[in-house]
């Protein structure tokens, strides 16, 4: 079974860092467009990050500057390098594909920013 698992969220003080991990289980992960997503109860989920195929990145404008999206294809794993965190960035962080056709969603992983 194909299943997505992110970790390396936690608690941090506001200008605080973080690194989220999201490896995939399955095949031909170089392939694929990828995002990190992330997600506050009650609210729809947000893209956050991409990164494609090719290299190229994107980010919404309340992270840029402050996150860095990354892959290894040869470990099947996408990160997400999160500096100076604010209290806003407090969500459930997930990746998956940045395409119409999903994976099925991971638990994602909790990011408070509160001191």
């Amino acid at each position: 079974q194909l299943y997505l698992e992110e970790s390396g969220g936690g608690l941090v003080q506001p200008g605080g860092s973080l690194r989220l991990s999201c490896v995939y289980s399955g095949n031909r992960f170089s392939l694929f467009d990828m995002a990190w997503y992330r997600q506050a109860p009650g609210k729809q989920r947000e893209l956050v990050a991409s990164i494609f195929s090719g290299g190229t990145t994107n980010y919404i404008d309340a992270v840029q500057g402050r996150f860095t999206i990354s892959r290894d294809n040869a470990k099947n794993t996408v990160y997400l390098q999160m500096n100076s965190l604010k209290p806003d960035d407090t969500d459930v962080y997930y990746c998956n594909r940045n395409a119409k056709m999903q994976f099925s969603w991971g638990r994602g992983t909790q990011v408070t920013v509160s001191s």
